[in-house]
């Protein structure tokens, strides 16, 4: 399934948009507002994202910006009414991917999303989230509110393991067997309380973090 995000202030032109999509096995959230978008990432990535240029709060063109230094591959379609030359060559020069005006074919959308991803894939995948705290796979970096944070890799490793089990509490006993022991490096509780308590340290005591007494940990989303 496509999970795409939707930033369109226009309700029925984003139901529409939804309803079709949602047809051909896409799963499709409406943001109407650049700040109700930026939330829903905070939490989750998209496969792709498709764009309005004038939102209630601001300007597309500039979500379009903060994605792109966030998430340098993630698609982005704007799908508007301005449809200048200037408009354009703006929306391309801020990030976007493809570019297409309203009104519009919904077939035609469809198949620019599949033409976008034929060539992209599923770039989401590389990506995780929870609240402020971002991992970036395929660079193997973490950021805490947008600053990259340095992590040893046991660091490192014990934030993927709990990003990748998100919302759900995972004992110490499992986080030991599939951080330290599945490569041959048993270690005790000790260690496993040690690195934590550095993890939190540098990324500034996250909320989202959470210990559940006698069992384990939690990592969830709190905004």
């Amino acid at each position: 399934m496509i999970d795409l995000y939707y930033i369109e202030d226009d309700s029925g032109i984003a139901w529409i948009v939804k309803e079709y999509l949602e047809q051909k096995n896409f799963k499709v959230t409406i943001c109407a507002t650049l700040a109700q978008a930026r939330q829903a990432f905070m939490k989750h990535v998209p496969t792709l994202v498709l764009l309005d240029w004038n939102m209630p709060d601001g300007h597309g063109e500039d979500l379009c910006r903060w994605i792109r230094r966030n998430w340098k591959e993630l698609p982005v379609i704007f799908l508007t009414v301005r449809g200048d030359c200037a408009d354009i060559v703006s929306g391309f020069g801020n990030g976007a991917d493809d570019y297409i005006v309203k009104p519009f074919e919904l077939e035609i959308l469809y198949f620019r999303i599949l033409a976008l991803l034929r060539r992209t894939g599923n770039v989401a995948e590389q990506y995780l989230s929870c609240d402020g705290i971002r991992m970036d796979l395929n660079r193997h970096t973490v950021s805490c509110q947008s600053e990259e944070i340095p992590l040893s890799e046991a660091e490192y490793q014990l934030l993927l393991y709990l990003m990748r089990n998100k919302g759900k509490t995972v004992t110490r006993e499992k986080i030991l067997e599939q951080v330290w022991d599945v490569n041959g490096n048993y270690v005790n509780n000790n260690t496993l309380t040690v690195t934590m308590k550095r993890l939190r340290d540098k990324l500034c005591q996250p909320e989202c973090l959470k210990t559940v007494r006698s069992v384990g940990y939690r990592m969830e989303d709190t905004l």
